[in-house]
């Protein structure tokens, strides 16, 4: 009975997997996807997506198969996309201990592979949804006045979400990590090696 339950379920998820992406195909190829131009061709849609780890990298990948001709603006904040945030446990207690492994997907890779145009280090400040515009900041010269401005037909927000600090006394003090990205990975790897492997305690 097990076995039969077990084996339902994964008919049920197979026929709900295909179903989605059938219905995936069939908004890509509808007049709400395509983009005609003046000569009544049809050229690929403009898609930016904001946030480029697990979520956005998908949606961007998943969209390139799907159109050919779309063109993909990925935008994320900080250095890395489609990171293995799920690995980070692992590097931070030595069971995985090349950080290459950590990166599933490059700029450079998504570039080259899915023809992706992928800009790290910049972060969106805001979204004209009447105009269809998103405009960005280069993380890496927050005094520079110069921004990105891109136009979209369709719009994918997959930021995720940022660890809250409590305002409690001694939040910040040091030794104390929120867990998020590779940056927050090494801070803590860091941390854990300038531990002397030996201690001593007094008291009387």
């Amino acid at each position: 009975l097990r076995n039969a339950n077990l084996r339902h379920h994964i008919e049920q998820f197979a026929f709900q997997k295909h179903s989605n992406e059938r219905a995936i195909k069939k908004v890509i190829m509808s007049s709400k996807w395509s983009n005609p131009d003046n000569n009544g061709s049809t050229k690929g849609l403009k898609l930016v997506i904001i946030g480029g780890v697990a979520g956005g990298a998908s949606c961007a990948a998943r969209a390139r198969r799907l159109d050919e001709t779309a063109e993909i603006l990925l935008l994320q904040s900080g250095p890395d996309v489609s990171f293995a945030s799920c690995g980070m446990p692992y590097f931070i207690g030595g069971e995985i201990t090349d950080r290459n492994q950590m990166s599933v997907q490059t700029p450079g890779s998504l570039r080259a592979r899915l023809n992706i145009d992928v800009r790290v280090n910049t972060r969106v400040t805001k979204i004209n949804t009447e105009t269809k515009t998103i405009t960005a900041i280069d993380e890496t010269d927050p005094t520079s006045s110069k921004t990105l401005t891109a136009t979209y037909d369709h719009l994918v927000i997959a930021v995720g979400a940022e660890p809250m600090k409590p305002p409690i006394p001694g939040i910040d003090r040091p030794g104390l990590f929120a867990l998020r990205n590779l940056q927050d990975m090494d801070a803590i790897v860091e941390w854990i090696e300038k531990i002397p492997d030996e201690c001593t305690t007094c008291h009387g």
